[in-house]
Formats: structure tokens, C-alpha cells, sequence
């Protein structure tokens, strides 16, 4: 994976994929980046250490750099996953996690029930709570990868 030292929610992400993958014995190969200008050169250096796949996290440098990321790894034969629904329609294999427009969806309720009110009583931090399990069909099928019955298809 690639993640954005800069960004807060990036180096999060980071930080429990890292230790996720030692509690599963996983090897993580992670590198930072600050520029979606700089992306395709550290995609690269990730993909000359033979990964098996690639994490697309969902920070604003990934986002932005998403199809010259795709396209490297498709080139590599590399797959990508990530846990964000949008960059599934844009060609990552699967993903489990928020879908951004339901995230925006339901801080747009906190935020009407702000503008109602006039206050913050009531409101409170939340987790998104819509998490989705998608996959990109064609993507699935470009790999060879089966994908569980649970996945629903999440395409453009």
C-alpha cells in the first residue's frame, strides 16, 4: 500500500493495516507519499518487490492518482482491494467498507439536525454506519478471482 504521511486518517488506516497484518502473519509492504504526481513512481517501487496485491487506501493522494495506480498494477498483474465502495466502480477489484456517499449521507443528517437546532446537544461522533461488501465483476474476472456470495457487485 501506499499512504499519505501528511494525512492523519492515511497514517491511521496505516497503522491498523500494519497491525492487522502481524496479527494474521502478514507481510504489509507500505511506502508514503505526498503528491499524487509522485504516486506512479512508489506504485512502481511496491510492485518491483513482487507484492501480491495491492491496498488502494482511501486518502485524497490515492483518490487522485487511482488510474495510475490501477493501470501499473493491472500492467503487473498485480490485483487491488480497498475498503471503499467508489473505487471499486473505478476498477479495484473488492472492497469492504464505507461507501463515501453514504458516510456524507449520514453527516448530512448531523449536520441538518444542527441547522434545525441551532446546537451540537446531541450530536455526536459516529463510525460510518454503512459498510458494504462490492466487488467489480470484471476485475474479479481479469484475476481469476472467486468472490464470496456475500459481495454485492459495485460497478460504474
Amino acid at each position: 500500500m501506499i499512504y499519505n504521511q501528511a494525512e492523519p486518517q492515511s497514517v491511521d488506516a496505516f497503522e491498523r493495516l500494519e497491525a492487522l497484518a502481524k496479527t494474521y502473519n502478514v507481510t504489509l509492504v507500505a511506502l508514503p507519499v505526498n503528491a499524487t504526481a509522485d504516486a506512479q513512481l512508489v506504485t512502481g517501487a511496491l510492485l518491483n518487490q513482487n507484492i501480491d496485491a495491492f491496498f488502494a487506501n482511501p486518502d485524497n493522494t490515492v483518490f487522485g492518482a487511482f488510474e495510475t495506480i490501477l493501470k501499473s498494477c493491472n500492467e503487473a498483474q498485480v490485483p487491488v482491494f480497498t475498503s471503499e465502495a467508489g473505487l471499486v466502480a473505478r476498477g479495484a477489484v473488492a472492497a469492504y467498507g464505507a461507501d463515501i456517499y453514504q458516510w456524507g449521507y449520514q453527516a448530512g443528517k448531523q449536520a441538518a439536525q444542527f441547522l434545525k437546532t441551532g446546537s451540537t446537544e446531541g450530536l455526536k461522533w459516529e463510525m460510518v454506519a454503512v459498510r458494504k461488501h462490492v466487488y467489480n465483476p470484471d476485475a474479479a474476472q481479469r484475476f481469476g478471482i472467486e468472490v464470496p456470495g456475500d459481495f454485492e457487485t459495485f460497478t460504474k
